[in-house]
């Protein structure tokens, strides 16, 4: 499923406009991405957790060529499905 192919059915679900229903989902995006950039931690009861982890560095291989390579630290965003999703998709 693409983005507007969500959109779609959350405007079905809904009952709002494919337009009302864009702009919600933009703003939905929106906030858990400045939430994470901040450092905080977005919970949806029963669907999730968002969060930033810290990977380290390390040291990789090209796998073309075998050759080791540093990898810089960075910040990844995770998300760790709730019980009840989980459960939905069992």
């Amino acid at each position: 499923m693409n983005k507007s192919e969500f959109i779609d059915a959350v405007a079905a679900e809904s009952g709002l406009t494919k337009a009302d229903a864009g702009k919600a989902l933009d703003g939905v995006i929106s906030a858990i991405t400045n939430a994470l950039k901040k450092g905080d931690t977005v919970t949806l009861v029963g669907f999730g957790t968002f969060e930033k982890r810290h990977r380290k560095a390390r040291v990789g291989r090209n796998p073309r060529t075998g050759e080791a390579l540093q990898i810089k630290a960075s910040n990844v965003p995770s998300f760790k499905a709730g019980k009840a999703l989980k459960d939905a998709v069992n």
